[in-house]
C-alpha cells in the first residue's frame, strides 16, 4: 500500500431517518439517490475488508470540553421515536479499539467520556441501518463530537488514525452528519438564500479531491446553513491526514430543505501498488459501476503515478463472463488529461453509449469483466505490413475527414482484406475509395477472468 495505515476506507453519510424504508414508507422515494450512494459507500467499505466502523455523530450527547462514547459491550438501534419500534439492531463494540482511541486522545490531553446508555442516538443508527441491511458485518466505536474548537477536531481525527494503526484491524471511519438545514421555505431550520453556500463549498471540495479545503470554510457561511455535520467531517479530515485523498461525491440532493451527503473520502485500495494490468481494468470497473449505480462520474486522485499520470488514447472492452462482447469505445487521439481519466470517459461510454447494445444495467454489473488497450503510437505502412493478430489498424479516407479503428487480435479477423473492411466500414468509407492505412500496437490490460 501507499500509505500503511490500518485506516483502509472513509465516508460521510447522511441520517436523516425518512431515508429508512420502514420509517419514511412511500416518502422514501424522494431520497432515492441517498439510498443507492449508502449502498454504494457499504460496497467499496465492504471491498476493503473493514473490520471494524467507527462512527462519529452529531446527535450524541455533547459536552463543552469532551469528545463521548458509547461503551457497549453491545449497542442498539431502534426507530420507535419514529414510528418503526420493529426496526432494530444489535452491534458489538470493539472494546479493543475504543480503549487505544481514549489512550491515544488522552496523550494528546482530550477526554473521551463514557456514554453508559447502549441505545445510540439516530444519527448513529440510520449510518449503521444502511451498513448492516446492504451486507456489512463487523464491530463498531460510536462517537459523538464536542463543543471544543475547530482545530481540536481535526487533532483528535489524528488521534482516532493513530488508535486504529496501533491495533492494527482494518478498519473504516464514517462521518454520520446532515449539511445545510435550510434550503427551502419549508425547511425545519427555516430558510435562508444563501444556505447552499455551505454545501456548494462542502461537494465542490470533495469534487477536487481537496477535502482540506472543508476546515476552511468561513464559519459565517457554517452558521448560515445550520448544518449538523461539520464537526463530524472535520474528524474525518484529522483522521486521513496523512493518508491520500481519494474523495468522491456518491450522491447529493435536498427534497425536503436538507442536504443529504454520501461521499468517499479516502479508500486504501485505491492507493495499494498494483500493476497496470491490475489498475487499469480496475479503474474501468470502478467508473462504469459508479455510474451505473448513482449516475455520478467518479473523481480521480490529483496524485497520479506511472502510466495512468500520462496522455494516451484507450479502448475500453466490457465482456460478458461467457465471453461475449457488451460494449467497447475508445478514442484514437488523447482527449483528456492522463490515461486515467480517458479510461474513465471511455469505460463509461462503453457502458452506456455504444449503439450496437442496450446500456448496461445495475443486475448485470457482477457478470462482466473489463479490459483495457492502450494504444502505442500508429505509423503509416502499407497492406503488407499489417498483421491483424499483430497490428491494430486505422483506415483513413484521402482527405483525412473520415477514419475508421480496429483493434489487434480479434476474434474472427484473421486476415488483412477483412481487417482493413471492417475499419473502413466503421468510418463509412465505401469498398472502391482510395485509403490510407496506419498500423498500430496495444497494451492490453484485461481481468484475469477476461476472455
Amino acid at each position: 500500500m501507499a500509505s500503511q495505515s490500518a485506516l483502509v476506507f472513509s465516508g460521510i453519510a447522511p441520517h436523516p431517518p425518512i431515508m429508512v424504508p420502514e420509517v419514511g414508507q412511500e416518502a422514501v422515494e424522494e431520497v432515492d439517490a441517498s439510498i443507492a450512494g449508502m449502498e454504494e459507500l457499504t460496497r467499496r467499505l465492504i471491498s476493503c475488508n473493514a473490520e471494524t466502523v467507527v462512527l462519529i455523530s452529531p446527535h450524541a450527547r455533547l459536552e463543552i470540553d469532551a469528545f463521548v462514547a458509547y461503551q457497549g459491550p453491545e449497542l442498539y438501534g431502534d426507530f420507535s421515536n419514529f414510528r418503526a419500534s420493529e426496526t432494530k439492531f444489535v452491534v458489538s463494540v470493539d472494546t479493543e479499539l475504543l480503549e487505544a482511541i481514549s489512550q491515544a486522545a488522552e496523550e494528546k490531553n482530550f477526554r473521551v467520556s463514557p456514554i453508559r446508555e447502549t441505545k445510540v442516538d439516530h444519527g448513529t443508527a440510520v449510518p449503521l441501518y444502511f451498513l448492516l441491511a446492504n451486507g456489512w458485518h463487523g464491530r463498531v466505536v460510536a462517537l459523538g463530537y464536542s463543543f471544543l474548537s475547530n482545530e481540536e477536531h481535526l487533532r483528535f481525527g489524528g488521534c482516532v488514525r493513530q488508535a486504529i494503526d496501533h491495533v492494527g484491524r482494518r478498519a473504516a471511519f464514517i462521518a454520520s452528519g446532515d449539511l445545510s438545514h435550510r434550503l427551502r421555505p419549508q425547511a425545519p431550520a427555516g430558510y435562508s438564500p444563501d444556505a447552499h453556500l455551505f454545501d456548494d463549498k462542502v461537494v465542490d471540495a470533495l469534487r477536487s479531491n481537496s477535502p482540506e479545503q472543508i476546515a476552511d470554510i468561513d464559519q459565517s457561511v457554517r452558521k448560515v446553513a445550520g448544518e449538523c455535520g461539520y464537526r463530524s467531517m472535520l474528524v474525518a479530515i484529522g483522521a486521513n491526514d496523512v493518508l491520500p485523498a481519494s474523495c468522491e461525491v456518491l450522491s447529493y440532493e435536498a427534497p425536503f430543505g436538507v442536504g443529504y451527503l454520501v461521499a468517499q473520502m479516502s479508500n486504501a485500495s485505491l492507493s495499494e501498488v498494483a500493476t497496470p494490468s491490475e489498475a487499469l481494468p480496475k479503474l474501468a470497473r470502478r467508473a462504469v459501476e459508479t455510474f451505473v449505480r448513482t449516475g455520478s462520474h467518479i473523481t480521480q486522485a490529483t496524485r497520479l503515478n506511472g502510466p495512468l499520470a500520462e496522455r494516451a488514447p484507450c479502448f475500453v472492452s466490457i465482456k460478458t463472463k461467457e465471453g461475449d462482447l457488451r460494449g467497447c469505445v475508445g478514442t484514437i487521439e488523447p482527449t483528456k488529461p492522463n490515461l486515467a481519466a480517458e479510461i474513465a470517459a471511455n469505460a463509461v461510454s462503453a457502458a452506456t453509449l455504444d449503439p450496437r447494445f442496450p446500456p448496461i444495467r445495475e443486475p448485470e454489473l457482477e457478470h462482466l469483466v473489463y479490459s483495457v488497450d492502450v494504444l502505442l503510437p500508429a505509423e503509416e505502412a502499407q497492406p503488407e505490413e499489417l498483421d491483424p493478430k499483430v497490428y491494430g489498424v486505422i483506415v483513413e479516407d484521402e482527405a483525412s475527414e473520415r477514419r475508421g479503428l480496429l483493434l489487434p487480435d480479434i476474434p474472427g479477423v484473421d486476415d488483412v482484406e477483412k481487417q482493413v473492411e471492417i475499419a473502413a466500414r466503421k468510418a463509412g468509407i465505401g469498398p472502391a475509395e482510395p485509403v490510407r492505412l496506419f498500423r498500430f500496437k496495444v497494451e492490453r490490460f484485461r481481468e484475469s477472468s477476461a476472455k
